[in-house]
Parts: C-alpha cells; structure tokens; sequence
C-alpha cells in the first residue's frame, strides 16, 4: 500500500497515511481530529554516488522555477 502526505486546511497540520490507491483522495482526519484534509505532492530527493542532489522538489516552488503552478497551494 502506498503512503500519501496530507495538509489539514484547518490547523495546517501535515502527515502521512498508508492507503489504498482507491482510498487516496477519500476522507482522512488530521492528528487533531479535523476532516478537512487534501492530499499533498509528495516530494523526494534522489543522490547520486558522492552524495550529490540530483533532482529536489519542493512544493512551495511548484513543478520547478518558472512553472506557472510556482506558489500556488
């Protein structure tokens, strides 16, 4: 099972959940117990050999700089 990253729209508390890929967009509570949580962008950063960055997403920025998505939440 897949694990998804979550916001709560209401306390701006972010956490994980592992679901099923059907169950991805569905209902969850918040650690506080709020019901209005949306599925975050999920972000990793791979390395290569040497322990270089190849490839960093954040989600404040977007796709990347210059996307049109850049700073929208």
């Amino acid at each position: 099972m897949p694990t998804y990253e979550y916001r709560c729209r209401s306390c701006g508390a972010t956490f994980e959940s592992r679901r099923a890929i059907a169950d991805a967009d569905a209902k969850i509570a918040c650690p506080s117990g709020h019901v209005d949580a949306a599925r975050a962008i999920s972000t990793f950063v791979a390395t290569k050999p040497g322990g270089a960055a190849l490839s960093v997403s954040r989600p404040e920025m977007g796709c990347g700089p210059g996307c049109s998505c850049a700073g929208v939440p």
